[in-house]
């Protein structure tokens, strides 16, 4: 409950309001580039810098381009970087063999990111949809998408990453018991201090649409992911699934999408006070940068709006593609 108030004129709130600089220091919640993690799409090829339609300003980046972003974002002050695929269809399988590949695009990037500038943290994604021929998380047997099988896959992928050099590891396959299982097999081939930041909250939303283009997988989803990502309507099951994930080694947890689920990151974080993180998805992304482009919206302004509100429910960050134009932004 809010404390009394002297009645107006006594109290006129408007005073807090009345210049930049007494609003500056009265601001309840502040944003900067250290509050970013940058998700950026890798594929093969050198020199390449090749746009995704369906997401303005955004690329897919060959490796070596890859390093100048991560070399740009270290100088903005963002401290870390999120790496997805963009996998070649003829590595795309049903085993999915090439998650764990030592070689592969994941792994190539983050340990060039880490050769060129080491101070900057790594996130990689796991989940096996990069490297499926059904565009699913998990290994698909008559109809279903099996847990366990799935799992062991998981933890061969997140330890080829832990060797590669990733600082933190991302599960976003939403598959029961993958924090537990990875976190021991991290501890036990030595890596103790490999962060799992795992998406705990993983709605199954639409607005992941333009993300699967920018991967290469629209085309290839047999079915939807139901029965393994959430449904929207749904908080309580949030709360145990974050429970559960912290109670078996995760460092930090992620709700995903971001601004349609800000219920859902200020519930995580007042009631356990780990680490929280948003994903700005894709299709929030797009959404925003789309209407800029049209004129429809004021670019920086809607950008900054809408990275704050994370903070203001509750967030630590957010992975967001809005990183470097709301990092040069707020170094001013």
């Amino acid at each position: 409950m809010l404390p009394t108030q002297a009645p107006f004129p006594a109290t006129r709130l408007r005073r807090l309001r009345k210049s930049a600089a007494i609003r500056a220091l009265t601001a309840e919640t502040s944003l900067s580039p250290a509050d970013f993690i940058w998700p950026v799409f890798v594929r093969e090829g050198e020199g390449v810098v090749e746009p995704v339609g369906s997401m303005p300003g955004v690329n897919r980046l060959s490796v070596d381009k890859v390093v100048e972003a991560a070399r740009e974002a270290h100088a903005l002050g963002i401290p870390a970087i999120c790496l997805f695929p963009y996998t070649p269809e003829a590595l795309k399988t049903e085993d999915c063999a090439e998650a764990w590949n030592p070689e592969n695009l994941s792994n190539r990037a983050t340990r060039a990111i880490k050769d060129a500038v080491p101070e900057m943290a790594v996130m990689t994604d796991v989940a096996l949809d990069p490297y499926n021929a059904s565009g699913h998380d998990g290994f698909e047997r008559d109809g279903e998408i099996v847990n366990d099988e799935t799992v062991e896959a998981l933890v061969k992928q997140a330890l080829s990453q832990a060797r590669a050099g990733a600082d933190m590891i991302g599960p976003s396959d939403m598959m029961d018991g993958r924090i537990g299982a990875m976190r021991a097999a991290l501890e036990a081939e030595g890596f103790r201090n490999t962060l799992l930041l795992s998406y705990s909250a993983k709605y199954a939303s639409a607005f992941y649409g333009p993300f699967r283009d920018a991967v290469g997988a629209s085309g290839a989803l047999k079915g939807d992911k139901s029965s393994y990502q959430m449904m929207a309507g749904n908080s309580d099951e949030a709360m145990r699934l974050i429970e559960r994930d912290l109670s078996e080694g995760a460092d930090m947890v992620m709700v995903k999408p971001g601004m349609p689920y800000l219920d859902i990151c200020r519930r995580a974080k007042e009631m356990f006070g780990a680490p929280t993180f948003a994903y700005q998805v894709s299709g929030e992304y797009a959404m925003l940068a789309g209407a800029a482009e049209r004129g429809w919206l004021d670019h920086d302004r809607v950008m900054l709006e809408s990275l704050i509100a994370f903070k203001r429910a509750g967030c630590d960050g957010v992975l967001t593609y809005f990183a470097p134009a709301a990092a040069r932004l707020l170094n001013g």
